[in-house]
C-alpha cells in the first residue's frame, strides 16, 4: 500500500476553520497513526478519499473527479458537530496518491493503438493499491466510505471486501448507468463487469438507469445473469412512478439483502450534479439523500463508495457540501 497517506490530527486541523461558539466536524473525527490501530478504535466507518480520474479518462471521459475528494474534506470537517451529527463515529483515514498514474494517463494520446492496453494497466495498478487497503479495512471489523475518484474504484473496493469477508457480496448502485460494459482494457464503465466475472458479486441491483444510455450490448450482456442482476430504471420510477420512488427502493433492497452487501451512490444519477456524465434529468439531491439514507440502515452495508464528481472551480463548496451529506446521511 505505497499510494496510502495517513491524515495526521495536524493536517484535519489545518483544514478545520474554527468560530467561537461552535464545535466543527473536524475536532471531533477520529484519526489514526497507523493502520494496526484501526481494530481497537471505536468508530464503525473509515473514511478514505480516492482522488484519481484515471480510470474515466481509460472510459473516454472528462478528467476531474480527482478534484472532489478535496471538495468533500474541506466541507465535511467544517460541518457542526453535535449530539445528532456523530462525528465520532467515523475515522478519516486520509487518501490514496495516484499523482504519477494521473500524470501518465494525462499525457496518454486517447487515438493512439496502444491508448487502451497502456492507461488499462494504469488502472489495474490502481485496483490492486485499492483491494489492498479495503481489505485491510474491512478485516478490522470497520465499514469502509470511500469517495472517489472514478466508478472504477468499485472493482478494488469489492474484490478487497470479498477477500476480507470471504464471500461474494451484492451490490445495490445508484447510478443513471449500469458500468457493465465489456471486458476489455480496465476503464470505469466496466468494473461491475470485471467483479462479475471474478466472483467477487453475486447479485447486482442498479437504480436509476437511463434506458436511452445504454447500448443494447450492455442489455445483451445482462441478460447473461438475469437471475443476478436487478435493474429499475429512472424511466419507471420517475415518469410513470411504477413503482414510484418509495416502493422501489423496498423492492431494490429485498433483491440484495439476502447477504452482505456494498452500498454505491453515482453522483451522475443525480440531476443537474456536476460529474463525469451529468445528467439533465435525475434524480434530485434530497432523493439521492434519501437513497443513501434508507439503504445504509437494516441491514448496514459492507461498504460505501460515493464517486465521479466533478466539482467547477465555481461549485467546489456546493459540491463538496453535497458529498458531506451523504458522508453524515449514512453514518449516524
Amino acid at each position: 500500500m505505497n499510494s496510502l497517506k495517513i491524515y495526521d490530527k495536524e493536517f484535519l486541523d489545518s483544514l478545520t476553520l474554527l468560530r467561537k461558539g461552535e464545535t466543527k466536524f473536524g475536532e471531533k473525527v477520529g484519526c489514526i497513526g497507523d493502520l494496526d490501530e484501526l481494530k481497537k478504535h471505536k468508530a464503525d466507518y473509515v473514511v478514505l478519499g480516492i482522488p484519481e480520474d484515471v480510470g474515466v479518462l481509460a472510459n473516454f471521459g472528462k478528467k476531474g473527479t480527482s478534484e472532489a475528494w478535496d471538495a468533500c474534506l474541506r466541507s465535511l470537517l467544517n460541518m457542526q458537530a453535535n449530539t445528532l451529527s456523530k462525528p465520532e463515529n467515523i475515522i478519516i483515514l486520509g487518501e490514496l496518491d495516484f499523482r504519477n498514474e494521473m500524470r501518465t494517463a494525462h499525457m496518454l494520446d486517447p487515438e493512439a493503438d496502444n491508448f487502451g492496453e497502456t492507461i488499462g494497466k494504469l488502472v489495474e495498478k490502481i485496483d490492486l493499491e485499492v483491494s489492498q487497503i479495503i481489505r485491510t479495512i474491512v478485516a478490522a471489523g470497520k465499514i469502509p466510505l470511500v469517495v472517489g475518484g472514478g466508478h472504477n474504484n468499485s472493482l478494488g473496493i469489492l474484490k478487497g471486501s470479498s477477500d476480507a469477508l470471504g464471500t461474494p457480496l451484492n451490490v445495490i448502485n445508484l447510478d443513471a448507468h449500469s458500468d457493465f460494459k465489456p471486458l476489455e482494457h480496465r476503464h470505469s464503465g466496466n468494473a461491475f463487469s470485471y467483479a462479475m466475472e471474478k466472483g467477487y458479486i453475486y447479485k447486482y441491483g442498479i437504480f436509476g438507469i437511463h434506458k436511452s444510455y445504454t447500448s443494447q450490448e450492455v442489455y445483451n450482456r445482462m441478460e447473461q445473469f438475469k437471475d443476478r442482476i436487478g435493474f429499475y430504471f429512472f424511466e419507471d420510477v420517475i415518469l410513470r412512478e411504477n413503482p414510484p420512488f418509495k416502493q422501489a427502493v423496498k423492492v431494490a433492497k429485498q433483491f440484495i439483502r439476502d447477504r452482505k452487501f456494498g452500498l454505491e451512490i453515482d453522483v451522475d444519477a443525480i440531476e443537474a450534479f456536476t460529474s463525469s456524465a451529468m445528467t439533465p434529468s435525475g434524480f434530485s439531491m434530497t432523493q439521492a439523500r434519501q437513497f443513501a439514507r434508507f439503504f445504509s440502515k437494516s441491514p448496514v452495508p459492507s461498504y460505501i463508495h460515493i464517486c465521479e464528481a466533478i466539482p467547477s472551480k465555481s461549485e467546489l463548496d456546493t459540491v463538496g457540501k453535497a458529498l458531506a451529506y451523504l458522508i453524515v446521511d449514512v453514518t449516524v
